[in-house]
Order: C-alpha cells, then sequence, then structure tokens
C-alpha cells in the first residue's frame, strides 16, 4: 500500500519550560563541556567515511584545529562519564577520543564519536544532535512503553544519546535474513511486535535504516529484538499508515517472511501479546507517563491540518469518536495509549 511522503524537511520543536521542568524532574537534564554549535563551527575539514566494501556510509570523519583537539576531545569523554556513569570522572584517564563522524543524512545531523577504554581497547559510540523535541518525546515513549530502557541527557540545543547496539535493519535485510541459522518465524513475530509498539505511541519513519536487529542466544536458537534508533517521527506526521512500519517497501522482506511463515490466528495473537505488555509498562509508569503526556498535550509539535488529518483517520480506523475532542498530538497518542489499556485498540492486518 502507497502513501505520501514524509514532509520533506521535518520541523525542529524547541524544548518548552514544561517540558524542561519535567526532564530535569528524571533526571535527565546537565551541564555539558560542549556543545553541539560549538563542534558545527569549530571543525575545519572532513573526509568521507566508507564502510569495509568501500561504500559511502552518508558520514564523513571530522578534523579541529590541532591547538583545539585535545580540549574538545576531553570535553566529549567527560560527555561520556556523565552519560554512562553519571558523572565520576575517575575513569577520564582511561578513556580516549579515536574519531569524530558527522551525519550528512538526515534531520538532526549528528555527531558520533568513538571512545576506547584503553585498559582493554574495548570502544563505544555516543551522539551529539541539535535539539528537538519531537526527539526527545519519542526517546521518553520509548524508555516507558517498550522493552528497552534508554539514556540520554539534554543540556540548551543540545541532546546526547546513548549508542544502541545491534544490526542496522537495511543490513540485515541484505546480508543475514536468508541466513540458514536465523530462524525466519522468530524474526517475523518481532517485527509483528515492533509494529505493534509504533502503533500504539505513534512513531513514524520506521523504515529498515531507521531500526536495528538486537540478537541474543538463547538456549534453543537465538532471540530477537527489534528497536528503533530514530525518533525525530514520533507524533508529527498526518497519515495513519506511517505509523505502521508494515507499509514501508523498504521492509517488504521481513513483511515476506510474515506472509510466508506466520498465520493470521497467529500474528493477531501476537499483537495481542504486545498490547498487553504495553499496556502492563503504561500502568507500571503511570505517574510518570502521566507527568510526560501532560506535558506534551501542552506543547506544540506539529501542524494543526496534520493533527486534524491523524485524528480522522485515527477514529474511523478505531471506529470510536474519542479522538473528535483531540486538540494536539499529545492528545491523540493519550487516546491511542488509552484504548490499549482499555482494551478497545483496533489493528489492522
Amino acid at each position: 500500500m502507497a502513501f505520501n511522503k514524509p514532509s520533506k524537511k521535518k520541523v525542529a520543536y524547541p524544548i518548552v519550560p514544561l517540558l524542561k521542568k519535567y526532564l530535569a524532574k528524571y533526571d535527565r537534564t546537565t551541564t555539558l563541556p560542549i556543545q553541539y554549535k560549538e563542534l558545527n563551527v569549530r571543525q575545519i575539514a572532513s573526509i568521507a567515511l566508507l564502510d569495509s566494501n568501500g561504500k559511502d556510509t552518508f558520514w564523513e570523519t571530522v578534523f579541529f584545529n590541532q591547538s583545539e583537539t585535545a580540549e574538545i576531545n576531553n570535553a566529549l569523554a567527560k560527555i561520556y562519564c556523565l552519560l554512562k556513569t553519571d558523572g565520576d570522572f575517575s575513569i577520564l584517564d582511561h578513556l580516549k577520543v579515536a574519531r569524530i563522524d558527522y551525519c550528512t543524512f538526515g534531520n538532526t545531523k549528528p555527531y558520533r564519536i568513538r571512545i576506547i577504554n584503553q585498559i582493554n581497547d574495548n570502544y563505544d559510540h555516543f551522539y551529539l544532535k541539535k535539539i528537538d523535541a519531537s526527539r526527545v518525546y519519542g526517546l521518553e515513549l520509548e524508555h516507558l512503553l517498550s522493552p528497552s530502557s534508554l539514556s540520554y541527557l539534554v543540556d540548551k540545543e543540545t541532546l546526547v544519546e546513548e549508542h544502541i547496539a545491534g544490526i542496522p535493519g537495511d543490513d540485515f535485510m541484505r546480508e543475514y535474513l536468508d541466513t540458514s541459522m536465523f530462524n525466519k518465524i522468530r524474526i517475523a513475530k518481532e517485527f509483528v511486535k515492533f509494529n505493534e509498539r509504533c502503533f500504539v505511541r505513534l512513531l513514524g519513519d520506521m523504515r529498515s535504516y531507521n531500526y536495528i536487529i538486537d540478537i541474543t542466544p538463547d538456549i534453543e536458537g537465538l532471540q530477537y529484538r527489534i528497536r528503533a534508533i530514530d525518533f525525530d517521527q514520533q507524533s508529527y506526521e498526518s497519515w495513519k499508515t506511517f505509523y505502521l512500519p508494515q507499509f514501508f517497501k523498504e521492509n517488504n522482506p521481513i513483511i515476506e517472511l510474515g506472509l510466508n511463515h506466520l498465520t493470521l490466528e497467529s500474528v493477531r495473537q501476537y499483537q495481542l501479546e504486545e498490547r498487553s505488555l504495553i499496556a502492563n509498562r503504561a500502568k507500571a509508569s503511570r505517574d510518570r507517563l502521566k507527568e510526560l503526556l501532560a506535558v506534551m498535550k501542552k506543547d506544540q509539535i506539529s501542524s494543526p491540518d496534520k493533527i486534524e488529518d491523524l485524528k480522522e483517520a485515527l477514529k474511523i480506523h478505531h471506529e470510536t469518536d474519542r479522538f473528535e475532542q483531540c486538540k494536539n498530538m499529545g492528545e491523540i497518542v493519550e487516546t491511542n495509549i488509552t484504548l490499549v489499556i482499555e482494551k478497545a485498540f483496533k489493528q489492522s492486518i
């Protein structure tokens, strides 16, 4: 099924005072030693970063004046400590910034910092991005309603995010999907659950390059979890199918797995299971989720025409008039989640 393309350039929304207050309450704010803009202004050169096959990754490795490099690297190592050890700088002497990459593709144009622990040569990554309230709401909803917690920090116009490890969805489909060791039924099952999570909390644009596949060895084979890595399109666009990964052509290889290996009854079972888990997570984090949605309902993170179109589409889909009173995206998200808790949520097949 085809649908309109997303807006060519998504509008970035500022962090309003109410959201700042919420983030401070839950330890998502800090004072960073360097801001995104400073890296942007101070970089002096870059070279294309190629993958192991010599193909362009759409990332560039960036460089700074030699006189400033040590200062910048020290600041970035401190940010890693803030993100990973709650500001305990005792490990600082063991950390080394190995590379700083800049993404030329996407809305937030992030910096990716590769950092190495010199004791054991183990490496990790984290990201500096331009602030966008949509992305912050997306991160927070992911933290509260998905199976995985997230670590991120906000300061002024800068967003710091941890790296989410896994195989990018497009790479997985291209290189691993047909390998016999991977359990096709389990992969298809997880995609059904992922599809459900995105639709409930209205996370859009989940094409194959916007999520990763996390693989865990288990007693009998492998288990899979699909995790979103791009949250820019949290409840922003106007049409329902944008929030259903099943409708993106980039995901067709996994869709075909489901068509070949899952029955309609099993798909419905997995949808029901995931909705039950989401409802349990919502109840477990009831107070915090209520606070987040209260802020979201007072914020403007999409345009009036997109809001009207989406609430009309969801009204028809769920066969309920409850979306008619929604005035903004926060109220639409809240209504969607409420329907899940009340077991009145309808999914498309």
